[in-house]
């Protein structure tokens, strides 16, 4: 007769051999890979050139489920409730990520919730103007500010994201006025930037380089510590005339929080090897984006840095949520 001792004892054996066995077989089915914006802006840009590359590598479809609205959001909550089983992955900004949660009354904690798999890449923002506007310097269009205060409508993709962080980054350290326009994503802010519905943009590198190389917008300035390789005649904003003035964008990919430890290995995996990859590094390289990578607990590590380091700009920009949201 089997003793309930023993019953109990090869039930502890299966259970520590079923997670490696669970994330050998990973996947078995699609996954879906939430990028929290509408199409067309940086993130989802990026969330397809990398998901194309991880079908290959996973031997499994991965299907981008764009979630956008509230700044991120909606689709940081849908992966926050997802089962944490490696089928639903996110790829997030730093206003998502680190900006939102001192803006809104979340239903989840970036921290908590999430199972950080890698960092994807670092994006100086573009300062850029329509064509019309008289400006084509950082110093001229401070002094166009200044005798037009809250004339000029600034965009981005977003309450809390990069392009209104840096916006208002800009204005308090210059001194100046204009009118924040948000949109859902930074695509429709960039189009209507094209368009001349709205006269200024700080946006991410990714999307905007392409039409500053074409002529569509006057790019004054990039928004890095350094310039940027992809406008490497282009200064930075502090070079241009506001000394101390930086801001940069980053992406990061994560899991729900439980998602099995092999499982996050294995996707950890498959993503620096994606981002090693010439053709990712080129892609990247032509817009001014610097590949980061690095550990799970790496970017676990940099995201509470930059929850502190943002908590105190919001606090200093007066920034707030959009009413209601």
């Amino acid at each position: 007769m089997i003793s309930a001792t023993f019953r109990i004892l090869v039930c502890v054996v299966a259970a520590g051999f079923a997670v490696p066995a669970f994330a050998q077989e990973y996947p078995t089915k699609p996954v879906r890979f939430v990028v929290p914006f509408v199409p067309g802006g940086p993130t989802d840009i990026q969330g397809r050139m990398l998901g194309d590359k991880l079908t290959q590598r996973l031997g499994q479809q991965v299907i981008i489920d764009n979630r956008g609205g509230a700044g991120g959001n909606i689709g940081m909550e849908a992966v926050a409730r997802a089962p944490a089983d490696g089928y639903t992955i996110v790829i997030a900004t730093v206003g998502t990520w680190a900006v939102n949660p001192h803006l809104y009354k979340l239903s989840f904690d970036v921290l908590k919730d999430f199972a950080p798999i890698i960092q994807i890449s670092s994006s100086p923002g573009v300062l850029v103007v329509h064509p019309s506007v008289p400006v084509k310097t950082v110093k001229e269009l401070i002094a166009l500010a200044k005798a037009r205060p809250g004339e000029l409508n600034y965009g981005s993709s977003g309450v809390g994201g990069f392009g209104h962080v840096s916006g208002e980054l800009f204005t308090l350290m210059t001194k100046t006025k204009m009118t924040h326009v948000p949109y859902k994503s930074s695509a429709p802010s960039l189009t209507d930037l094209i368009s001349g519905q709205i006269q200024v943009l700080i946006n991410n590198a990714i999307s905007t380089v392409p039409f500053v190389k074409s002529g569509r917008v006057r790019a004054l300035a990039t928004t890095g510590a350094t310039r940027s390789s992809a406008l490497p005649d282009l200064p930075t904003v502090a070079e241009a005339g506001v000394p101390g003035y930086e801001n940069s964008s980053w992406s990061a990919v994560a899991a729900p929080a439980g998602t099995p430890q092999p499982i996050i290995a294995r996707l950890h995996k498959e993503f620096a090897g994606i981002l090693t990859m010439p053709d990712i590094q080129k892609k990247h390289a032509d817009v001014g984006a610097q590949i980061i990578g690095g550990t799970p607990e790496q970017f676990h590590a940099y995201l509470q840095s930059e929850i502190e380091k943002f908590g105190k700009l919001v606090k200093a920009a007066g920034i707030k949520a959009a009413s209601g949201g």
